[in-house]
């Protein structure tokens, strides 16, 4: 058996039902058996023990189940001794339980035709998203029947944006189930709280081929950005969802309810649609203005959307939605974020320079634009961004609360998100993380090639998403 590096047993501990919420036992080491079956957990109870273990196995399906628990062993040596006996090499995988349905692999094609973005993980430079997929599919609790077919052909971003979530709910501590058909998750967390999440894309009126499709137009005019055909798609999509009266049923009725929502409607409009969801959200936008002679952002509100359908903005402005408690947003959902996970851990493809160029949120008072970055994914400065030493799930999720909501939703829920929320009619936010990403591309290169810089970024063809 081989002991296993951080990274790897944190992607491994998210099929645990609250993931990386050990809660007063964290673990201290982690090993797998080298036929990738058996990985048995070390834990410490506190700053000096007692200890415990945990060990998980494959089933036959490949899904992890929990096979062996114990506490109460007074060092670190003791507990080991107690679980290598459990870590047996080439024993066969659990068997199926009653009642239990086996999860379809998800590269067993059963003669469909791929969509071309899911034969893109087929890539030598995609094997590292292709393998943090399939692991994030088989720690789903229960993905829906069709969610192998759908992944392989027309709703490949749909599954992989409920795929992440699960990684940042859990990643959070948070005990993810999937008891119901609707809505997708539901989260609560040690203290109590809890939420249904159901998950969403926004997804362009007229389909396009997602595979290196030219860059779409970015709209120029703060109008447009804030409440033009961005504002409009995220509002019809939205609209869909609470149309379908989630709050009403029985198990949802009385907590609180969050639409998660990932952005597909243009190619590449993530990295830029961001500011139409929260002109639709809150009715305002910003644009810079002269004041005492200094530019300053001012406040630009609207009480409709562009266009001819006169769509109303403010879903958070007043108290009639207050059946939605808040908005999930990533501008990140992407297979470049299933291989920057594990890559920036230590699981990069050789021969190959993963670069991620972008814009940092910059929080200094009065700030009118971010801070551009270039960073090699697998350098310590990229590590360093964040507490755990590589990028994590959470880093781009954003939770937008609805000041007049019903039944409120608690920042210790998701306590490594980014919150956006009003208090004494002042937006503000709050981030356990000093790096936020206004948006950010990936691009690939041969590692003999010139490193890239931002210039060479935004004009090449070779950026993958």
């Amino acid at each position: 058996m081989r002991e296993l590096s951080q990274w790897e047993f944190d992607i491994y501990a998210l099929s645990l039902p609250q993931g990386h919420g050990f809660g007063d036992k964290a673990p201290t080491a982690a090993w797998l058996t080298d036929d990738g079956n058996t990985c048995g957990i070390v834990t410490i109870y506190g700053d000096s023990g007692p200890f415990g273990y945990l060990v998980m196995r494959r089933r036959v399906d490949a899904v992890w189940v929990t096979t062996a628990e114990a506490n109460g062993f007074p060092t670190l040596r003791e507990a080991r001794l107690a679980v290598e006996p459990l870590m047996i090499e080439g024993k066969e995988p659990e068997p199926m339980r009653p009642g239990i349905t086996a999860r379809r692999p998800l590269f067993d094609l059963q003669g469909r035709e791929p969509g071309e973005v899911f034969r893109l993980l087929s890539l030598p430079s995609h094997v590292p998203a292709a393998w943090a997929l399939n692991q994030l599919y088989l720690a789903l609790p229960k993905p829906d029947r069709n969610w192998v077919s759908d992944c392989q052909t027309v709703n490949f971003h749909t599954r992989i944006w409920e795929a992440q979530l699960l990684a940042s709910f859990r990643e959070q501590g948070l005990l993810v189930t999937q008891p119901y058909e609707s809505p997708d998750f539901h989260i609560t967390n040690r203290l109590g709280g809890e939420a249904w999440v159901e998950a969403v894309t926004a997804n362009p009126a007229v389909a396009y081929n997602h595979v290196n499709a030219p860059h779409g137009a970015v709209p120029t005019e703060r109008e447009e950005v804030f409440f033009g055909a961005a504002a409009l798609r995220f509002a019809k999509t939205l609209g869909n969802k609470l149309d379908r009266a989630y709050d009403k049923l029985p198990h949802v009725t009385g907590k609180p309810f969050m639409i998660a929502i990932a952005d597909f409607q243009a190619p590449s409009s993530m990295i830029w649609s961001r500011e139409g969801l929260i002109g639709y959200l809150y009715g305002e936008g910003a644009q810079v203005a002269m004041v005492d002679g200094r530019a300053q952002a001012v406040a630009m509100p609207a009480t409709h959307l562009l266009g001819p359908s006169g769509f109303p903005a403010g879903l958070f402005a007043d108290d009639r939605h207050a059946e939605l408690s808040a908005v999930i947003f990533s501008n990140a959902c992407s297979i470049a974020k299933l291989y920057r996970v594990p890559i920036s851990g230590g699981g990069a493809p050789k021969g190959l320079r993963y670069t991620r160029i972008g814009n940092f949120f910059d929080r200094t008072p009065g700030a009118l634009t971010g801070i551009p970055f270039c960073l090699d994914i697998t350098s310590d400065e990229y590590r360093g961004l964040w507490p755990h030493g590589y990028e994590p799930w959470t880093a781009e999720m954003e939770v937008f609360h609805n000041p007049f909501a019903r039944h409120a939703v608690p920042f210790e829920l998701l306590p490594e998100a980014t919150h956006w929320y009003e208090e004494n009619g002042e937006r503000l936010c709050s981030t356990v993380y000093e790096t936020s990403i206004l948006w950010s591309r990936t691009l690939i290169q041969d590692e003999d090639q010139r490193p890239p810089r931002v210039e060479d970024f935004l004009s090449s063809g070779d950026v993958k998403q």
